[in-house]
């Protein structure tokens, strides 16, 4: 649905994205990871059409078109990173105008309006809305189109927890008709959440590709268990460390870092070596300090 080879963008002297290249399947719903600066909106919007390679090319569609053209564009809905409408519209009559550019029926306004989930504010004048209400707008002008590719920058950043709920359902139902999406964020809930495979971008450059199920596992090997004995015994330390050598004491408590699935052995090690267990508290990895560790920022 989209295919990126050795995409590459050059703004003057700065190189925005660098020899990208990505293949996207119909269905998939794909995330874009990256620090500010990283190359995610330049390469939303070279799918879009919005951007011309430097080199490289960038095709949208089945069957596949360069993204420059108005064939492949027909095949998209574009949600930018930052949403403005006319001040003085109301919702309505942005829905309708949007409708008519996409030579829509007149209805689909009504429909998407219940997307947007305004609360009445429908017939008020955009200028009015807060951020997330606009957010919400740009939403649905983006969902109406019903185009079989959906390419959104940054598209839960106003959203409060109702949107988000909502923006959620919504991307589920798009994934269950078949419908791509690719979206850049930087909230790792919604990356989590939705996504079926995560591309990390640092400095223009591809460094990490996952899917869900190998995200998943990378996580779980950064998981980390805490077990709290009576006292401290040296040879239930000595019996941790033969299964777990990167174990660490503090105080009466054993940090044992590592899959869930070694830590029935642990626990086995502990109480065969004599020891007895108080507590116990078990925690995987967390995704905002893998995506620190892939792109070199502060743990």
């Amino acid at each position: 649905m989209i295919t990126y080879r050795a995409f590459a963008k050059r703004f003057g002297a700065h190189a925005a994205v660098k020899g990208l290249t990505l293949d996207i399947a119909r269905g998939e719903v794909v995330a874009l990871l990256g620090p500010n600066g990283s190359g995610k909106t330049t390469t939303i919007k070279a799918a879009a059409g919005l951007v011309r390679p430097t080199s490289g090319t960038v095709l949208i569609g089945e069957p596949a078109r360069p993204a420059s053209e108005a064939a492949a564009r027909h095949a998209c809905s574009f949600l930018p990173q930052k949403v403005s409408f006319p001040d003085s519209l109301t919702a309505i009559e942005v829905l309708e105008f949007y409708c008519a550019l996409r030579g829509r029926p007149v209805a689909r306004a009504a429909e998407a309006l219940k997307i947007a989930s305004l609360n009445g504010a429908s017939r008020r004048a955009v200028g009015t809305y807060s951020g997330g209400m606009t957010q919400r707008l740009g939403l649905a002008v983006t969902l109406m189109a019903d185009a079989p590719l959906l390419l959104l920058d940054e598209p839960t950043a106003s959203l409060d927890p109702d949107g988000l709920c909502a923006f959620y359902g919504l991307i589920e139902r798009r994934r269950s008709t078949g419908q791509t999406v690719l979206f850049s964020s930087h909230q790792m809930g919604d990356v989590e959440r939705l996504a079926d495979r995560f591309a990390v971008l640092v400095e223009g450059e591809l460094v990490a590709t996952f899917t869900a199920r190998e995200l998943h596992a990378r996580l779980a090997d950064r998981g980390v268990m805490k077990v709290t004995l009576d006292r401290w015994l040296p040879d239930v330390f000595d019996a941790v460390l033969r299964l777990a050598p990167s174990a660490v004491r503090a105080a009466d408590m054993l940090v044992v870092p590592g899959p869930a699935a070694g830590r029935p052995a642990v626990l086995d090690a502990i109480r065969s070596a004599g020891g007895i267990v108080t507590g116990l508290t078990a925690e995987e990895g967390r995704l905002d300090e893998f995506y620190r560790e892939l792109v070199g920022g502060p743990q």
